[in-house]
């Protein structure tokens, strides 16, 4: 498939997106001098403590910029893809979106389908690549602009960006820092194409396939008899979502910052060795963790220090 667009014409595009990692490549698009002639998003969600149905951000961003918006429940059926081919694409812009694309879908747009994707494929296709590389203790991880196929996360890469994961490097500090760079990844591609150049496609490599699969709250709990070093990964990896929990002095606790200490001991894991200024230290299997910030059941985030000015059972020196 050739991906250039035609010499002299307008590129006619459609963005399909849902989360807040989304909207900078939305506005890629609306920056890029293609036309974006219309926004597919989720439908609105209930949200928030009074459980009101809430647009997504790339609703939101597609309504302030008067750009028409599809909300179809599912891609599957004629009439809505029928609609979708009704605005004429030459390109379809998919970036976390949340739907599956049909084969029929897919095969709408001129250009076909490109996808910006938060992972270095193959490695991390799926729902969840930012929080899984945390967890895994990737030194990297980056951005793929790939064309759609019909299998998960499979077409080939177009364009790719790369950033060292940091040491202090939260799930929401690296989604931010994708979600930037899949914009100007994204605008350079249009730049490119729009210039009448054809992108190289890469066929992904068949070794280091990995699978992100979604989050789910359950995995929120530390387990203690792990390394400390894994269990740093989860509390960075989960915030802000679902957010790290544990047991400390009889309490459960959302952990919201904690890091891996190297410590001999022989304490059973769970249990606190020092609480103190530098915050609580807490046996693992290899190591301790050291929580530095938590969040009670119904409070806001507090430090540990705080956290033991109401808990002075809890301190122990060094």
């Amino acid at each position: 498939m050739n991906d250039s667009a035609l010499p002299g014409r307008t590129l006619r595009l459609v963005f399909a997106g849902t989360p807040e990692f989304s909207v900078p490549c939305f506005e890629a698009c609306r920056a890029s001098g293609a036309e974006v002639v219309a926004t597919y998003t989720q439908p609105d969600r209930r949200a928030g403590r009074g459980r009101k149905l809430t647009p997504s951000p790339v609703k939101q961003a597609a309504l302030a910029a008067g750009v028409a918006v599809e909300q179809p429940e599912s891609l599957k059926s004629a009439d809505v893809q029928q609609v979708l081919a009704g605005y004429r694409p030459d390109l379809l812009v998919v970036v976390a979106y949340g739907l599956i694309l049909p084969r029929k879908v897919l095969a709408i747009p001129r250009l076909g389908c490109w996808n910006v994707h938060a992972s270095l494929l193959p490695r991390w296709r799926g729902a969840a690549p930012i929080q899984r590389a945390l967890l895994a203790g990737d030194a990297e991880s980056g951005v793929d602009l790939m064309r759609m196929e019909a299998g998960l996360d499979t077409g080939p890469v177009l364009l790719q960006r790369r950033t060292p994961i940091r040491r202090d490097d939260t799930g929401g500090a690296l989604h931010e820092r994708l979600s930037i760079l899949g914009a100007e990844l994204l605008a350079e591609g249009l730049r490119r194409t729009l210039a009448g150049e054809t992108l190289s496609a890469t066929p992904q490599a068949g070794d280091g396939v990995t699978y992100a699969h979604k989050l789910a709250k359950a995995e929120a709990k530390l387990d203690f008899r792990r390394a400390a070093i894994e269990l740093e990964r989860q509390v960075r990896a989960f915030d802000p979502w679902p957010v790290a929990e544990a047991e400390i002095g009889n309490e459960m606790l959302r952990i919201r910052a904690a890091h891996a200490v190297a410590r001999d001991h022989h304490a059973e894991p769970g249990q606190v060795l020092t609480a103190n200024r530098e915050g609580i230290e807490i046996a693992c299997g290899q190591g301790a963790l050291r929580v530095t910030a938590v969040q009670r059941a119904g409070g806001r985030q507090i430090s540990a220090v705080d956290y033991l000015n109401a808990r002075p059972e809890l301190r122990r020196p060094r």
